[in-house]
């Protein structure tokens, strides 16, 4: 346990060095260029994305075929701004007042945030379809080629030498699914006995060894940096890592994951300051095209349209058991139980 806490605190005080180094929003790592202002001189709309961390490469790929869209449609250049870091971390950082037009995290709870800061309007759930979630995921594991320590399920996490990497709760939404699907299968394993549950997801924290501050951090700690018998992943993480290193890595599905669903809004207080709201708009209702819908399945996410879904059978688990965030109440009340200060995963991770 103090190993673990030891490594999770390092986790957190290296990406807060990283965050005032960069200056970066959230402590995360800016891509594309010009400011965060509506126009330049030269008439180019600037838009700011900030985003979870696994999303980086999704959006570099969406972002040049949206540029093409735009200038198609409007006869306007627009120049997109990437921001990306822990979900929980970048919706803080917009409440103090990182500039966002958008936001694509990684579940609508952080979005609720920026909400009741009062800078997104109620209601953005219902403003685009699929609840707002254009893409969804689900959490799987990630182990090293031929999978010496006979990793297949929840409860072989739990076994005495396995080392866990698993990003932070506190900081990654991520790692909030993570926990979530894991009290899924331990609440069916033990017919919902709460103690034998705890008792579940304390012998499973016991093991995380790195608990980084973000999901993508996690994913480094364990192929780049070579700690840990298996990663508690996004699918789409873990699907990025076996097509770069087929002969080092495969993905186990559990039998029991939940259903992710990363949410997206605009910032509204935002984009009117920076009269960016059409365009704002425009570049979240762009990502249910068959065209963005091809880039995001192509990307390791499951597309929300269920044919072009269907079509990357080979590439996704389809017939995995998903539970849902309404299992858990939704995630007002998932907070309350489990991710609030003094909640479960406090009581589990620091007795």
């Amino acid at each position: 346990m103090k190993r673990a806490m030891l490594k999770r605190m390092t986790a957190i005080t290296l990406a807060g060095a990283l965050a005032f180094g960069l200056g970066a929003c959230g402590g995360s790592s800016n891509q594309g260029s010009g400011d965060a202002s509506s126009s330049g001189d030269s008439g180019t709309i600037t838009l700011t994305n900030v985003s979870y961390d696994p999303t980086r490469e999704l959006y570099q790929q969406y972002n040049e075929v949206f540029k093409e869209h735009y200038k198609e449609e409007t006869g306007n250049d627009i120049e997109i701004v990437q921001s990306h870091g822990g979900s929980g971390g970048q919706a803080r950082s917009v409440v103090e007042g990182a500039e966002a037009d958008v936001v694509t995290l990684a579940l609508a709870h952080d979005i609720t945030l920026i909400e009741q800061a009062g800078l997104i309007e109620s209601g953005w759930i219902d403003e685009f379809d699929k609840n707002s979630s254009p893409y969804t995921s689900t959490i799987v594991f990630l182990v090293r080629k031929g999978n010496e320590k006979g990793i297949n399920d929840w409860d072989d996490l739990i076994k005495d030498g396995v080392e866990i990497i698993n990003p932070d709760p506190k900081s990654s939404g991520g790692a909030c699914w993570n926990f979530l699907a894991a009290w899924e299968f331990a609440s069916r394993k033990f017919d919902g006995d709460e103690a034998q549950i705890k008792d579940f997801m304390t012998k499973l924290y016991d093991n995380v060894t790195v608990m980084d501050s973000g999901a993508r951090g996690a994913t480094t700690t364990f192929v780049e940096n070579g700690q840990g018998d298996v990663l508690i992943a996004w699918e789409n993480e873990a699907i990025a890592t076996v097509n770069e290193y087929p002969d080092d890595y495969e993905i186990i599905s559990p039998s029991v994951s939940i259903l992710a669903q990363p949410s997206v809004a605009i910032v509204d207080e935002n984009a009117k300051k920076d009269g960016t709201e059409e365009a704002a708009k425009d570049y979240l209702e762009f990502l249910y095209t068959d065209e963005a819908q091809q880039i995001i399945g192509e990307n390791g996410y499951r597309p929300s349209n269920e044919e072009i879904l269907n079509s990357f059978g080979d590439k996704f688990d389809l017939n995995m058991e998903l539970c849902t965030i309404d299992d858990f109440g939704g995630w007002d009340a998932a907070y309350d139980t489990f991710f609030n200060d003094g909640a479960i995963f406090d009581e589990i991770y620091n007795p």
